[in-house]
């Protein structure tokens, strides 16, 4: 089972957007199979074959906008897997493109991006490292 901490000790190496398939293949060796980003506060909730733990909130909340923007957010993330914007840029551009959560699927190695419908905005294979 991964604790919270161990999954606090991987993402201290997250420097940018562009350390992110490192991160998703460092988690999943300790035992994530998939997990649930909340954009609007920062929670998030790591998912284990027999096992749950939930990181709290990071920052204050954003608001979602109601409507999902799929090229706005294509391009926000564009910018931010190559570095040049910090992750709570990146939360903020994506509460203002309507992205209530993104789900990671360390199996499928998966990033999925979901409007506040639950409808999928965007849907990226992660690339291996």
């Amino acid at each position: 089972m991964f604790t919270i901490d161990q999954i606090k000790a991987v993402h201290s190496k997250v420097k940018s957007g562009a350390d992110f398939p490192q991160y998703v293949q460092d988690i999943k060796a300790l035992g994530v199979v998939s997990y649930n980003q909340y954009v609007a506060d920062g929670r998030t909730v790591y998912n284990g074959q027999d096992h749950i733990a939930e990181a709290p909130a990071k920052y204050q909340p954003f608001t979602i906008a109601s409507t999902g923007n799929k090229e706005r957010l294509a391009h926000h993330l564009k910018i931010h897997q190559a570095g040049e914007t910090d992750y709570l840029t990146f939360c903020r551009h994506a509460a203002e493109d309507g992205v209530e959560k993104w789900t990671v699927d360390t199996e499928k190695m998966t990033c999925t991006y979901y409007d506040l419908a639950g409808n999928v905005l965007i849907e990226e294979v992660i690339p291996t490292v």
